[in-house]
């Protein structure tokens, strides 16, 4: 049965509750193996005369603060996100600025994906000496998501294929499942070092155990030997565990994953292409890297071999996306081969303009906004592709280069006033790199002509280059947009969202940023945010503000919500006010987004402008929003249930 976002967002968190009672039982287990094993192996040593009860106890205790030590310890280790996973496998970052032609193909595919989702375009890291065709999406958040794909899969697929595992990659982002995916290599490191401290301790003692055979009176290496022993056995029980519970949380999901990919594309044969390609190539999915083995549920396909298959059959995926199949592979491709079509091919729309590109988004598009969150089509892929081939072409460039994406960033904050626009010059010319400053007076003029549709997607464009700055470069980056910001006193409420969105996703590679817990469950105690959100955008419509104001409130009965005066729903108590609403479960963001959507219909008409600012805001909710064009369909078995009094 199909779900929606905020079902799967749910699914995800009962998943991480699931996670913990399962690591809980496995740690019960190991700690009673460790005392039984401890206990045997000490009596037989000792010939039968038995050992004191402290001894496996003690064993017991010091298994538990290893386990939770390594857990502890791994789970630190991966607070930099997505990116420590991607360098630890042995990935190197694509440089958005890259002229490699696969790397382009690859850079340009995961871009298109990421406009036409709603997400932020996340940094793309190469495997470069893996032959296996695999990918893999790793993050907390969004906000610090990355892509990490295999030499021989960025070589040996089509770009219709590479669409389809870079959608299925999508799949896991959109889905809440990368989050899961971290702690669940974090809390299994605690119970896989058993085996690794065991087959040390075997090491050790096989180098220091012939002096103590030669001394009857020292024991000492037939104690180390005995406890590397229970080590190396209680290993196998959290490697029985580890896998176990790693399989059990991954399989259900990739097929998810290839049906949203297929969504996502409405070409299931790219997809099903890829797999069979991997099931045809002399390295299949398997990855060389020694750490494989610790990420293996996150990858496209099966990444290594082991007692528990973390992913389903091969053939079972394809029947499921290609019931056609004869059940032969296309030839294999030698290793560093390319494939013969798709390095530089380009879709192409030509004629829909009028279709994709309307002056207004249809009302009964906006109307059903929750049930379009984090549901892309086809259609938004081809709006973002021809969104794209309609910018100026020094804008885009730009925006794919570290210089140039602080320069557009500057260009769009530029007011118009001249006078504070002089003001404005100053500041940067002063505090900028020389380069920059240059930069942002040529690309003025193009950004102030950019229509209002690519605003938010030129913001996502940059965050791969804006996350490539130096640390010092960043903190001057922050000063400039600052003083810009602080210059331009009349900021619009769109502009200011743009802004918003830039420095949510921005600050997590910079700057420790925690991830929001859920922490309110009603919106009852919520009052005063609704409030504040309805009233902005009741006040940034041309329509009367009550009638507006009204429109969204319907949607939000329980909360008793009233419009505010505009000293109390400005810009610092709006980002208060998502702030906190951002924390709220996630099928109580469905009915604001709802209400935020009811807003913008209330005059029967929905200009482009208003459209995209209210993407803005559902990205300030995390509920990221497709493009919302004319054409596209919701399913009805997707739209989110109607909304209701109740919490």
């Amino acid at each position: 049965m199909a779900t929606n976002f905020y079902e799967r967002q749910d699914i995800a968190r009962r998943n991480t509750w699931w996670l913990v009672v399962m690591f809980v039982l496995a740690v019960i287990g190991i700690v009673g193996t460790t005392f039984v094993v401890t206990a045997i192996a000490f009596s037989a040593a000792g010939g039968g005369n038995g050992i004191p009860l402290e001894v496996p106890v003690g064993a017991s205790v010091g298994a538990l603060a290893l386990i939770g030590g390594g857990s502890a310890y791994k789970v630190a280790q991966l607070a930099g996100g997505g990116t420590v996973v991607a360098e630890r496998l042995g990935g190197r970052r694509v440089y958005p600025n890259t002229t490699d032609p696969i790397e382009r193909r690859l850079l340009n595919v995961v871009e298109e994906m990421a406009l036409a989702s709603g997400v932020p375009v996340p940094p793309v890291f190469l495997l470069t000496e893996e032959q296996g065709l695999n990918a893999f999406a790793a993050g907390f958040s969004p906000s610090d998501a990355v892509i990490g794909i295999t030499r021989g899969c960025a070589e040996q697929l089509t770009r219709d294929q590479l669409q389809g595992v870079i959608a299925h990659e999508f799949s896991h982002i959109l889905n809440g499942d990368m989050r899961l995916n971290l702690r669940l290599i974090g809390v299994l490191h605690g119970i896989l070092l058993m085996g690794l401290v065991g087959r040390e301790l075997l090491r050790i003692a096989s180098h220091g155990g012939g002096r103590s055979r030669r001394s009857e009176k020292n024991d000492g290496g037939a104690y180390l030997l005995l406890i590397g022993l229970t080590f190396v056995i209680v290993g196998f029980v959290g490697l029985f565990f580890g896998n176990l519970i790693k399989a059990a949380v991954s399989r259900q999901r990739e097929f998810l994953a290839d049906a949203s990919a297929v969504q996502f594309t409405r070409n299931p044969e790219g997809i099903a292409g890829a797999l069979k390609r991997i099931g045809a190539a002399v390295f299949g999915s398997k990855l060389a890297n020694p750490r494989a083995a610790e990420a293996s549920h996150m990858y496209f396909a099966e990444g290594i071999s082991g007692l528990f298959a973390t992913h389903p059959p091969l053939e079972e995926r394809i029947r499921r996306l290609d019931p056609a199949w004869n059940g032969e592979y296309p030839p294999a491709l030698p290793a560093g081969a390319v494939a013969e079509r798709g390095v530089g091919e380009t879709s192409g729309f030509v004629g829909e303009e009028a279709r994709l590109f309307p002056k207004r988004v249809p009302v009964e598009v906006v109307e059903r906004a929750s049930a379009q969150v984090a549901s892309p089509r086809e259609i938004h892929q081809r709006y973002v592709q021809e969104l794209v081939a309609a910018m100026p072409r020094p804008v885009v460039d730009a925006a794919h280069e570290p210089y140039g994406a602080r320069a557009l960033i500057y260009a769009s904050l530029l007011d118009r006033d001249a006078d504070i626009r002089a003001s404005q010059l100053r500041m940067l010319e002063q505090t900028t790199e020389p380069d920059v400053f240059e930069l942002t007076l040529h690309l003025t003029r193009p950004v102030n002509q950019l229509d209002v549709r690519a605003r938010l997607p030129l913001v996502d464009m940059t965050l791969p280059a804006l996350r490539a700055l130096s640390p010092s470069q960043y903190q001057e980056f922050m000063h400039c947009f600052d003083e810009l910001v602080r210059a331009d006193l009349r900021i619009g409420l769109f502009e200011w969202s743009l802004h918003k969105v830039l420095l949510r996703h921005l600050r997590p590679q910079f700057e420790p940023v925690r991830p929001k817990p859920i922490v309110y469950y009603g919106l009852q105690q919520l009052a005063g945010a609704c409030s504040c959100l309805l009233s902005a955008l009741a006040r940034a419509s041309q329509h009367d503000d009550a009638v507006v104001f009204a429109a969204g409130a319907r949607h939000l009965p329980e909360t008793g919500v009233r419009l505010l005066p505009p000293d109390a729903s400005g810009l610092n108590e709006l980002e208060n006010a998502l702030g906190q609403l951002a924390r709220v479960a996630p099928k109580q963001r469905a009915r604001l987004v709802d209400a935020c959507a009811a807003c913008i219909c209330a005059d029967a008409e929905v200009k482009v402008a208003e459209g995209e600012l209210l993407r803005a805001i559902c990205d300030m909710l995390d509920c990221p929003m497709p493009p919302l064009i004319a054409g596209q369909k919701v399913s009805p078995s997707l739209i989110a249930p109607p909304a209701h009094s109740g919490a």
